[in-house]
Formats: C-alpha cells, structure tokens, sequence
C-alpha cells in the first residue's frame, strides 16, 4: 500500500504494517488546532511503548516516532474545513528501505514479532481517545509536558530545514507553548519553528 507523507513524499507500507486515519470534527470549544499533531503522537508513542514497554521509543519533531536513528511510525494532519484528517503510518511486520533514512519495524526488534497492524490499531484507539480528551481539556499546554516527556533530551543536535530557509543545525531547546520547535543555534540564538523537516545529528 501507498500513502501519503509530508512534504509531498511516498508512504510506503508494505504488507502487514498499519496505515489508518480518522477524522475529526472540530468543535467551537476546541484548543488551537496546532496541538492536535503533537497530540498524536503523544497518542502513537502511548500505544506503542504499552506493547514494547522496554523499547527506547523517541518523537522527533514534528509528527515521528524513532527509535535511535531509525523512523518507526509517521503521521500526516490535513485541515479541510471543520475537519481534520489524522493519518498514522507504523512499520510493523516490515521497514521499507528508503535512500535518505533510516528505518526499522516492530518485527526488527526484540519481543516484536508477534504484533500485528490489528495489535497496534486496537492500542492506539483507547490512546487516541485519551490523549483527543486532554488536548480538549487543557488544550496544547496539557500536551506539551507529555511530547517532551517522550522526546529526544533538550540538547540534541538537528537539523531543520523549511521552506523559506536553508538548512540550519543547532541543539533542541524545546517546544514554545503552541508547540513549535525551538532551535538553539550556534551563534547563541534561537529559531522558532512553526513548520519543517527535522534531523537527528549524530
């Protein structure tokens, strides 16, 4: 199967692994929209660290789930009205071999074999379904704690490229409080970014 990633790239899942989305109706209470994706992966990280609670699962900014250098899961948010769609991508029985990065499966590892895309999906409603009420009640300030509590330490080296500059490499520094990444540079400055594609530097 094929989908749909960010920044216009291929998702390609091979046989086995999940691919799903819902969607979601907004509702005139709701928090600004620009915590629903750390919202979700707060949610995938849940689901996947309760089947493999002894895996060093990590989020990478904006929408990632890693485990050292390799990308486990991705998701992809798209606004259409009222509406937003919620895609999930997570590598389960097989990695696909990309060019630019590394990948890895749940099969990959220890213990990970015997989880199937039906496994995971049943994990993630009830994650999803908790994490969607918080982000509701406490709006992204009740997400952000809980993405950095899951995420690469503050320091990490990156690299961030957007669409309107080049490349620019510096340490995390965290989340502002709308959720965009805060890139320490090495100048002694910092970037905030609403929108890009994020690296992990060795």
């Amino acid at each position: 199967m094929a989908g749909r990633g960010r920044l216009g790239r291929d998702w390609t899942s091979p046989k086995g692994n999940l691919q799903a989305s819902t969607l979601i109706r907004l509702h005139p209470t709701d928090p600004a929209v620009s915590g629903l994706g750390l919202m979700l992966g707060v949610a995938v990280h849940a689901a996947l660290a309760g089947l493999m609670p002894s895996a060093a699962f990590q989020l990478k900014w904006p929408n990632d789930v890693m485990l050292g250098a390799a990308k486990l899961s991705g998701m992809l948010l798209e606004r259409e009205g009222d509406c937003v769609v919620m895609g999930v991508g997570v590598n389960v029985r097989e990695a696909p071999r990309l060019p630019d990065r590394e990948t890895i499966a749940l099969a990959d590892l220890e213990g990970g074999q015997g989880w199937t895309a039906d496994d995971v999906l049943n994990a993630l409603v009830p994650a999803f379904d908790h994490w969607l009420a918080t982000w509701r009640e406490g709006g992204t300030a009740a997400i952000v704690g809980a993405w950095l509590q899951r995420a690469h330490p503050i320091g990490t080296r990156l690299s961030v490229s957007t669409a309107t500059h080049l490349p620019q490499q510096g340490r995390f520094l965290g989340l502002d409080a709308d959720g965009a990444l805060i890139l320490g540079l090495d100048d002694g400055t910092s970037h905030v970014i609403h929108s890009g594609d994020v690296g992990v530097l060795p």
